[in-house]
């Protein structure tokens, strides 16, 4: 059996992953992040049909240069099997997709 390959898009400079813990509503949702913050993040007008986003689901977020501790975009969301790579390649540290 040949393993499939995946191309995934990793974090770039600025990028962080995250897991979402709660819908909001408006296309807002508050994001636990592996750099230990948790973000009250959107999702951008040109993603928000394209892009149905849970509760749990592995994200990318990219920080405001304004309160980046605080608010971000989520440019990116993960189906199971890359998130599953993604975590299984090391990239997720403080955070596990469990919880």
């Amino acid at each position: 059996m040949e393993e499939e390959i995946i191309r995934v898009r990793t974090p770039q400079k600025g990028e962080v992953l995250g897991i979402t813990v709660a819908l909001l509503g408006g296309g807002r949702l508050e994001v636990k992040c592996e750099d230990g913050f948790t973000r009250i993040c959107r999702i951008p007008g040109r993603m928000r049909r394209r892009m149905w986003v849970r509760v749990s689901d592995l994200v990318l977020v990219q920080p405001w240069e304004v309160q980046s501790q605080e608010r971000g975009d989520i440019i990116w969301k993960y189906s199971r099997a890359q998130a599953v790579w993604i975590e299984r390649k090391g990239f997720l540290k403080n955070i596990s997709l469990e919880g």
